[in-house]
């Protein structure tokens, strides 16, 4: 039985490898090739070009590193970087501020009421994402809706003036990024044995400290996997500050696009997109690693 079963465990596990290999691996392996080329004028706008293996000494010979040297030289590259990590780990800790008692409300509730929330947190990705941001746009302009409200609310003076400011983006990737979120959380906190804080009530344990010693390191894979999905697409984000940031809001994904369409560089593109990479899997790796590690130890 064992022996039969081998081959299609194999299978199991080569089918999804090799969808990997079919659409990450192979597309990365070209931008990685792109970023150590050369711009030229030419179609398409890069040099060398690939003629077969016979030439592959000329070819290797042709690549080189200058366009990683310009990202670590210019600061227009390297500062892009830090402000869309930090702007992306703002985005992250928000979402887990504002997700994190909304997964554990939706968790608590009667299992007959918590399909009709499920559908409430993902009824956005019903509607155009585009569209969605467009929204923000009326919302936050100077005599816009948000204006209004406040005027209605007896608040109103001064007009805001929150559209193409840092907090505009902030706002509008906060709230598109919410839900996935608040779903790795409400999968882990509805998984959660409630025996356990009534053991931890019963033990004299306030609610407080029963969440912060029974709940809270429960629900930390939901954190995690939440923090992840929240801030990895923060970070390269494009359509957001694109639309409701200003000039200062230079976030990395603007300046890859500019490289690539406006100045059709696309080797310094590609270094850019790879360089991104880097800096959004070693963090994931090493982390792995040491949870890794936590689990042999337990």
């Amino acid at each position: 039985m064992n022996a039969q079963a081998a081959p299609s465990r194999r299978l199991v596990v080569a089918i999804p490898s090799l969808w990997l290999a079919l659409v990450f691996l192979a597309p990365f392996a070209i931008v990685l090739r792109l970023a150590f080329s050369q711009a030229a004028t030419a179609l398409p706008p890069y040099a060398p070009h690939w003629e077969g293996l016979a030439q592959l000494g000329d070819f290797l010979s042709q690549l080189g590193v200058e366009n990683f040297r310009l990202l670590a030289e210019d600061p227009l590259y390297w500062q892009s970087y830090i402000y869309s990590l930090r702007l992306a780990g703002e985005t992250t800790l928000l979402a887990l501020a504002i997700g994190y008692p909304l997964a554990y409300a939706m968790a608590s509730v009667p299992a007959r009421r918590r399909g009709v929330l499920l559908v409430l947190v993902i009824l956005p990705f019903w509607t155009s994402f585009l569209i969605r941001v467009y929204a923000w746009i009326g919302i936050l302009r100077p005599e816009g809706l948000l204006d209004a409200a406040l005027g209605w609310l007896g608040l109103g003076g001064e007009p805001l003036r929150l559209l193409n400011t840092e907090t505009a983006v902030l706002l509008g990737m906060v709230y598109s990024y919410l839900p996935f979120m608040v779903l790795p959380l409400f999968t882990t906190l509805e998984k959660l044995d409630r025996s356990l804080l009534e053991a931890a009530a019963d033990l004299g344990a306030t609610p407080l400290r029963a969440f912060l010693t029974v709940t809270l390191p429960l629900s930390l894979p939901g954190i995690l996997a939440g923090s992840a999905l929240v801030f990895i697409p923060s970070v390269g984000e494009f359509v957001i500050p694109d639309l409701l940031g200003g000039p200062d809001t230079v976030m990395i994904g603007k300046v890859l696009w500019n490289e690539f369409f406006a100045n059709r560089d696309w080797p310094l593109a590609s270094a850019v997109a790879v360089a991104l990479v880097i800096v959004l899997v070693l963090p994931l790796l090493l982390l792995q690693k040491a949870r890794l590690k936590r689990e042999q130890a337990a």
